[in-house]
């Protein structure tokens, strides 16, 4: 898996140790389940610097998703600058997806985990996570489209349940099953592409 960072304003390395201690935390633990005390002592900073720099654990929460959505798009915006054409990149997604779920410190996908979490739509939280979900479906749309495919909006949502299905099977039960199925969805989302260019 590329790992990237966003291009945002330096952070602060108080705050830049709390986000990276509450990334870790949130991920493997959930976000609820983790207190600000223990964010505090993980991250070695006074009670004082944490509430200067976010004022409130939701804050926190916020900027966790955002970050990972940061994280994500810029890995993904990695692998399409380096691949030579749209199903290349396709393929490559799988593999770094498959890749990702057989790391020892897979959680499942950190968005359908903080949706879990935040059941309210409205909840800024999970607005962080429709507008990650919207665009990941719209650039698999554009590389679709782009590779050729004769339905590419249909086939950006079956790849993108595909992934879901992946990501939550990884982490509940069988990583490689799962891996597979995903990667059988993906292939035949890109025969269609090599059937509509016959």
């Amino acid at each position: 898996m590329v790992v990237a960072t966003h291009s945002a304003a330096p952070r602060a390395p108080a705050k830049g140790r709390i986000l990276t201690c509450a990334d870790k935390l949130f991920y493997e633990d959930g976000i609820r389940t983790v207190g600000v005390d223990r964010l505090i002592a993980a991250s070695s900073v006074t009670k004082a610097t944490f509430y200067k720099h976010y004022r409130a654990k939701d804050n926190l929460i916020v900027e966790y998703i955002t970050n990972r959505h940061h994280t994500v798009r810029d890995s993904i915006e990695a692998i399409i600058a380096a691949a030579p054409d749209a199903a290349t990149t396709l393929r490559q997604l799988v593999q770094a997806a498959v890749t990702e779920i057989g790391t020892p410190e897979f959680r499942g996908c950190p968005f359908i985990n903080a949706a879990a979490e935040f059941a309210d739509p409205a909840h800024p939280v999970r607005q962080v996570v429709t507008m990650h979900r919207e665009w990941y479906i719209d650039r698999i749309t554009e590389l679709l489209r782009a590779a050729g495919h004769p339905v590419p909006g249909d086939a950006a949502d079956e790849f993108l349940l595909a992934r879901d299905g992946a990501f939550s099977g990884g982490y509940a039960g069988d990583p490689i099953a799962a891996s597979a199925a995903m990667s059988r969805v993906a292939n035949r989302v890109l025969d269609d592409v090599a059937i509509n260019e016959r």
